[in-house]
């Protein structure tokens, strides 16, 4: 087989009870990213679900760590060690409640600013460069209250919020398709559009 070029973790919860909710959207752009390259998530490797395949003529292993979201690294760690890659070869896609809903973010580095997942992951590589999508889950008008984030993410979307939901989670699927194929900053400047609302953007 040949070797494996990225690794591509979605970052979630996993049980059916977190399923359909904005803190598993990471999940849910590796299914759609899986299901558009007939890539089966079907290997149990470091406490993660994989599938290996192809997406624009690499090969990549994309993987949905199954330790619960704020400690997802050491299971990436030990898929990177498993594949022989660097950091500079894994991408992350997970939900950002700081971004408005269905905003899309491309960074190529940077803190965690404030996300379990992420710390988790800086902690676990070492380094915080790493190219990670996010995705706004954040309501417009919405007032955030104490403790009133985790009761949010961790809800299930509505019925009526299906058809949205799907079109986020397939831009996120194109941005990570972009990053494999065109690299980070040109995919940047694709992806990152100013979203409205946002009053400058964030370092």
């Amino acid at each position: 087989m040949d070797e494996i070029e990225f690794l591509v973790a979605g970052l979630g919860n996993p049980g059916k009870e977190y399923e359909f909710t904005p803190h598993n959207l990471g999940f849910l752009v590796i299914d759609r990213l899986a299901e558009s390259h007939a890539i089966r998530l079907s290997r149990k490797e470091n406490m993660s679900l994989v599938g290996l395949g192809s997406i624009r003529g690499r090969r990549v292993a994309l993987a949905k760590p199954q330790t619960y979201m704020n400690v997802s690294g050491p299971a990436v760690k030990g898929l990177l060690e498993r594949y022989g890659l660097q950091p500079d070869r894994f991408f992350v896609v997970y939900d950002e409640l700081d971004l408005p809903w269905g905003t899309l973010r491309i960074r190529p580095k940077g803190s965690a600013a404030g996300h379990n997942g992420i710390k988790s992951l800086i902690g676990s590589l070492g380094t915080s460069e790493f190219a990670r999508v996010r995705i706004g889950i954040d309501r417009p008008g919405r007032e955030r209250q104490a403790g009133e984030g985790a009761k949010f993410v961790l809800g299930r979307f509505g019925r009526a919020q299906k058809q949205e939901v799907e079109e986020v989670v397939a831009r996120g699927a194109e941005a990570i398709e972009s990053i494999i194929a065109e690299g980070v900053e040109k995919s940047m400047t694709i992806f990152n559009r100013r979203a409205q609302g946002l009053q400058q953007e964030e370092e």
